[in-house]
């Protein structure tokens, strides 16, 4: 009994210090990106793209190019990697000339943001296309 004290008083520490290796809200991740995708059924022009989480805690990201105005929110789900990170990126899913933003990587960190797949994609997919995965090097700003 003595020892689990121990380990719930360690674990209600250390959950703060795990939260905070994730995104803020304030952060925002900035690529530029060639190419037209697509996230959650709606297209996103080539341009610069900012990407950052809508609330702080949440699971729920904003997606803007502002040049062509376009905003967009999409969920995604947190997972962490093996090895971390070594630069900011943006990763995506590329079939024929199509592309698909799959997940948010962050610098130095092994957390990662997982967006689920959209309906477009999975239409693809069932059509056994072979993807393969771009990744551009983004920014924090």
């Amino acid at each position: 009994m003595k020892y689990a004290k121990r380990i719930l008083a360690l674990t209600l520490i250390m959950v703060p210090v795990l939260a905070a290796a994730q995104l803020t809200a304030t952060q925002k991740i900035v690529a530029q990106v060639p190419f037209e995708f697509m996230v959650a059924n709606k297209h996103v022009p080539a341009g610069e793209c900012s990407v950052q989480l809508a609330i702080a805690g949440g699971r729920t990201l904003m997606i803007r190019n502002a040049a062509a105005k376009v905003g967009l929110f999409s969920m995604a789900n947190p997972g962490e990697t093996k090895k971390p990170a070594s630069t900011y990126a943006l990763v995506f899913h590329k079939y024929g000339d199509q592309y698909f933003l799959t997940g948010i990587k962050l610098a130095a960190e092994r957390t990662t943001y997982v967006l689920p797949q959209s309906k477009a994609e999975a239409e693809i997919r069932a059509q056994n296309v072979p993807a393969t995965e771009e990744i551009l090097v983004a920014s924090l700003k």
